[in-house]
C-alpha cells in the first residue's frame, strides 16, 4: 500500500513538471491579466494540461502496472505452470494480427480480474489476477484473455486517453472562461476569491459531466472488445467468461468482494442514473448481446 501510495505521489510529481518544462519551452503566458482573458494562451494552457496528464500516463501505463500491481511477467518458455497461458494469449494476438506479441504477467490478488494496458499496440501487457486463474476454468479463461487482446487489437487505451485529454482541455477551458464572466460582477476586491472558487467548483461539475461522456465511450469499446473476442476464441469462450462472473457476482458474500473488476468489471446493480458512471455495461446485456450476434 505505502508502496502504490509512494509511486502515486511520484508519477503525478513528474506529470506536473513536465508539464511545466513544455509551457516554459512554449513560451505560454498567463492567459489572465488586467485587460481580461488572453483566449489563446488559455487555449494552450488547457490543452497541454488536458493532454499532457493523459499522455504521460500513457506512456508510464504499462510499467506502472508492473509496479504497482506487483505484475510478474512471464517469459515464453519458461513461465513453468503458466506456460499455456502465455501460449493461449500469443496465439490470440496472432490472430488478431498484431506484430509484437503483448507481454503476458501474473500478479497475486483475490480479485478476479485481468487487464490490457500499454502505450502502444507493440508495447503492451495482459496481466491476470491469481484469484482468476484459481477460479475460472480454461474456457473462460480464453474468453478473459481474447477481450483484453481485442482491446490492444483496437487501441482502446490510446482512444480512450485521447478522448480523456479532450474532455479534460474542455472542461478547464469552460470553467475558466465562465468563472472569469462571473468574476467580473463582483467587488474588485473579492474577484480572486469568486474566480479560485468558481473554477473549483466547475472543474468538478464539468469535469463529472465530462466522466459521462468518456464513461459511455467506455462501456461502447466494451461491447466491441467482446466482439473481437468472440471472433478471436469464439462466441462461447467469451460468453463463458461473462458467465462465470455472473456466478461469482450472484454468491452474495461475494459480491462485494468483487464489486470492482478493473476490466471485466462487475458495479453492482444500478439505477439508470448510476449506470451513466459505470465503464462498463451491465453482464447481462452483454451476454445477451453476443447470443444475438
Amino acid at each position: 500500500m505505502i508502496k502504490r501510495v509512494f509511486l502515486f505521489i511520484v508519477t503525478n510529481l513528474a506529470v506536473m513538471i513536465t508539464i511545466s518544462i513544455v509551457l516554459n519551452i512554449l513560451g505560454v503566458q498567463p492567459y489572465l491579466s488586467r485587460q481580461g482573458i488572453n483566449y489563446n494562451s488559455l487555449m494552450v494552457f488547457c490543452l497541454v494540461w488536458g493532454f499532457g496528464g493523459a499522455l504521460i500516463s500513457l506512456a508510464m501505463s504499462r510499467v506502472s502496472a508492473k509496479w504497482m500491481m506487483g505484475v510478474k511477467v512471464l517469459q515464453a518458455g519458461s513461465a513453468g505452470q503458466h506456460e499455456g497461458l502465455v501460449q493461449m494469449v500469443h496465439n490470440l494476438a496472432r490472430g488478431a494480427g498484431l506484430s509484437t506479441m503483448p507481454e503476458v504477467g501474473v500478479y497475486e490478488s483475490p480479485e478476479v480480474n485481468a487487464f490490457a494496458t500499454g502505450p502502444t499496440k507493440n508495447r503492451s501487457l495482459v496481466a491476470f489476477s491469481s484469484g482468476l486463474l484459481k477460479t475460472m476454468g480454461p474456457k473462460e479463461i480464453e474468453g478473459v484473455a481474447a477481450h483484453e487482446v481485442a482491446h490492444i487489437q483496437n487501441g482502446d487505451m490510446v482512444t480512450m486517453t485521447l478522448l480523456q485529454g479532450v474532455v479534460n482541455a474542455f472542461v478547464m477551458f469552460f470553467a475558466r472562461v465562465i468563472a472569469f464572466t462571473i468574476s467580473r460582477n463582483v467587488r474588485e476586491e473579492s474577484q480572486a476569491m469568486v474566480q479560485f472558487m468558481t473554477v473549483l467548483a466547475l472543474d468538478i461539475l464539468l469535469g463529472i459531466l465530462g466522466s459521462m461522456v468518456v464513461m459511455w465511450f467506455s462501456r461502447h469499446r466494451e461491447f466491441k472488445a467482446d466482439a473481437g473476442a468472440a471472433t478471436l476464441a469464439g462466441s462461447n469462450s467469451m460468453i463463458a467468461a461473462l458467465q462465470g462472473l455472473q456466478r461469482l457476482y450472484g454468491r452474495g458474500a461475494d459480491a462485494e468482494q468483487h464489486a470492482s473488476l478493473s476490466t471485466m468489471k462487475i458495479s453492482g446493480k444500478q439505477g439508470r442514473f448510476g449506470g451513466l458512471f459505470s465503464s462498463h455495461p451491465p453482464l447481462e446485456e452483454r451476454i445477451a448481446r453476443l447470443q444475438r450476434a
